[in-house]
């Protein structure tokens, strides 16, 4: 569970990011300053265009801000060059998507250890262990040699999951995980990225639009017009869609 005395993972401070010029400008953020702390599961939400994606991909070191900074650990990543960026990305930064994106032709160890060959080495004994324990949790002891087309939906997810987990990042950025899931694989999936982050202390963002997968986390960031204008810990789905709706009625 998060606590107070847990260390700030990620942080941006006065970020801004500016799309276009002279009287085409679009402000996509405004001005946002916020934390995430370790073992906390963070939902990120907002009407279409609020900013929320650009956010993730500018924590993640994906896009550059216009304006403000922004760090993972210690680490100033604004200014970073795109080798460091690249470096940066594959040790410290884990990624689950909508789409899944695991690699066709690997079976599913080789995806999970994907991110280990990347970075041009091989897991050691101790992160070995880890990813072993991370396939038994995730159910996939049976389904290593399959290639993705062989997995059902929430299967390739859970391998998506333990590929974004293997490397022991500091933080996951899960970009509307459940998207592509049925309500119950859906849930399944929310409820492995909450016990990665309470159970294994593993710092997690998520964007979604989803009241419900929101609902999973500890935290809940909204966002409009770029700006951060509600920062509440773990609510209801129905609290979260009044909210939601009461945003869309003032906007």
């Amino acid at each position: 569970m998060t606590t107070p005395a847990n260390p700030v993972v990620a942080r941006v401070d006065g970020l801004g990011k500016a799309f276009g010029t002279g009287g085409n400008t679009v402000t996509a953020l405004d001005a946002v300053t916020l934390g995430i702390r370790r073992g906390q599961f963070t939902a990120i939400m907002g009407p279409s265009g609020s900013g929320k994606s650009t956010l993730m991909h500018i924590m993640a070191g994906l896009d550059s801000p216009t304006s403000g900074r922004v760090w993972l650990g210690d680490t100033e990543i604004t200014r970073l060059s795109d080798t460091d960026l690249t470096l940066l990305r594959r040790r410290r930064v884990g990624f689950v998507f909508q789409a899944f994106n695991l690699v066709p032709t690997l079976d599913i160890a080789g995806n999970i250890v994907l991110p280990f060959e990347l970075d041009g080495r091989r897991p050691s004994a101790d992160e070995q262990a880890w990813i072993d324990g991370l396939i038994d949790s995730l159910g996939l002891r049976e389904r290593l040699r399959h290639r993705p087309h062989q997995l059902s939906g929430g299967q390739q997810q859970r391998v998506a999951i333990a590929r974004a987990l293997a490397p022991r990042p500091d933080l996951v950025f899960a970009d509307e995980p459940t998207g592509n899931l049925d309500s119950r694989t859906g849930r399944e999936v929310l409820a492995l990225l909450a016990t990665a982050a309470r159970g294994y202390g593993q710092s997690i963002a998520m964007v979604t639009h989803d009241p419900v997968a929101a609902s999973y986390a500890d935290r809940i960031l909204f966002l409009a017009d770029g700006r951060l204008v509600e920062d509440r810990t773990r609510s209801s789905a129905e609290e979260i869609s009044s909210f939601m709706l009461a945003m869309e009625r003032a906007a």
